[in-house]
């Protein structure tokens, strides 16, 4: 067999890993989003409150966020492919379940199991991109497809979601996901190889406080938008001594579940902040967007998951150029015109009004958005990767994805506490412009991060 036939095929197998690795992010992407369309219908058919309704988005957000990064510590040390395999077979069953619910504790709990399948599953991906390419072109490559797929993947469940919801039911939005991830299942044994494994101890405590932390602040925040602040004290209380737990737990800890390294380095810590910033702004938008494309515009689900279309093209073509940009220009000038950007959509979203439409009003946003989450996202990996050892490549990757989705989760929590502020004292209108406002501080905090704190550097 000639050098020539050995490469190609080595070659080929390489890309194949990266075919399956992605497609699980596609399905994680896709799930962040695909329920939101479908919010409206089983809020019929379960029965939530409108500031309540969050809490199917957040039973995910919160799981998947709060456990990553023990999740990228478990496939340090057991094994990544391992790890992964187990993560999308979670992933897979929370999906059934969600499916198959009848009552609102039922879809709670299959959105939970969900996010503990993606939390395990998660930061294997990025790790495995991280240990199969080496730091270069060729990882800013795999990277700018993998940011291109988590990018677009919550535009494009928006629309699948529009899809499965307005032809069959919202059960279909769960599953969807279980020939996926079966296909997952049977091909990562095949074409992923597995990494050497690092010998070491969990950080359960830190988990669990960290976990405990977040779900008592987020429910803080939904209770304040439904019944005011006095009953939201006790969890805020929970969700301080939590936290405080954790931060205790992380300094004496043998093997912290967040590696100091990790943070000591100004330019990572930087790109965390601004990843947990900007995502906090991006993930309401799509809560709040969603609502306002179906309940103010009239749109059915179908056309208002077309609706995010533009938003989701523009954000995989943008991504795709990113790493021919990052060598001329530098992480911090692409990151920084990414979040300004942003910052312009989410300002001209304050703008909505019962008059606005689609074309006037919703359209260029959603470019802004689009162009400014691919600029962004792809460089703030590659920024975090940069200098990782694979011993913690997984830590690193899955706190990544913790500041992304916890982000996520704490942001959305907020602007929907806004919402439900605003809209008692004015109209569904005013909520969401109150609540896109909030957004577009999170978006400027993200934006000054940027500016002030990553080193103008080269490549």
């Amino acid at each position: 067999m000639s050098t020539l036939t050995v490469s190609l095929r080595a070659r080929t197998h390489t890309r194949l890993a990266l075919a399956v690795v992605v497609t699980c992010q596609l399905m994680i992407g896709l799930d962040s989003t695909i329920v939101t369309i479908a919010l409206p219908r089983i809020q019929q058919d379960v029965g939530f409150s409108p500031t309540g309704l969050s809490w199917v988005m957040n039973a995910y957000l919160l799981a998947f966020g709060g456990l990553l990064t023990l999740g990228g510590r478990a496939g340090d040390i057991l094994g990544r492919r391992r790890v992964f395999v187990a993560g999308v077979l979670v992933f897979t069953l929370g999906s059934l379940m969600g499916g198959l619910a009848t009552a609102a504790w039922g879809l709670l709990a299959a959105r939970a199991a969900q996010g503990v399948g993606a939390a395990v599953a998660g930061p294997s991906i990025l790790a495995l991109i991280a240990t199969t390419f080496p730091e270069g072109a060729a990882r800013n490559r795999a990277i700018s497809l993998y940011s291109a797929v988590t990018g677009a993947g919550g535009s494009i469940g928006l629309i699948l979601g529009g899809l499965l919801t307005d032809t069959t039911s919202w059960r279909w939005v769960f599953f969807v996901n279980v020939p996926i991830g079966l296909l997952v299942v049977a091909l990562a044994p095949r074409f992923i190889s597995e990494p050497d494994r690092h010998p070491g101890r969990f950080d359960v405590a830190g988990a669990v406080t960290v976990t405990g932390g977040m779900v008592s602040l987020v429910y803080a925040l939904v209770t304040v938008a439904d019944a005011g602040w006095r009953e939201a004290a006790p969890a805020f209380v929970a969700a301080a001594a939590l936290l405080a737990g954790f931060a205790a737990v992380e300094t004496r800890a043998r093997q912290p579940i967040v590696p100091p390294a990790l943070l000591a380095d100004r330019t990572r810590a930087a790109a965390y902040l601004v990843q947990l910033l900007l995502a906090a702004g991006m993930f309401g938008f799509f809560f709040l967007m969603t609502q306002f494309v179906q309940l103010v515009l009239g749109l059915d689900p179908l056309r208002a998951g077309f609706a995010f279309l533009p938003m989701a093209l523009t954000q995989f073509a943008v991504v795709r150029v990113v790493p021919r940009l990052l060598p001329r220009f530098g992480a911090r000038a692409v990151i920084v015109a990414g979040t300004t950007l942003s910052l312009a959509g989410l300002v001209w979203l304050t703008r909505v009004g019962p008059g606005t439409g689609y074309a006037d009003g919703v359209l260029g946003p959603m470019l802004l958005l689009g162009i400014g989450g691919g600029l962004s996202f792809m460089p703030l990996n590659a920024t975090i990767l940069a200098g990782v050892g694979p011993r913690e490549s997984g830590a690193a990757s899955g706190l990544a994805q913790t500041m992304v989705w916890a982000g996520g989760a704490l942001g959305s929590a907020v602007l929907v506490t806004v919402f439900g502020t605003a809209m008692r004292d004015g109209t569904l209108v005013g909520g969401m412009a109150a609540a896109f406002a909030t957004a577009a501080v999170f978006a400027a905090l993200a934006l000054a991060a940027a500016a002030l704190a990553i080193p103008g550097r080269r490549g």
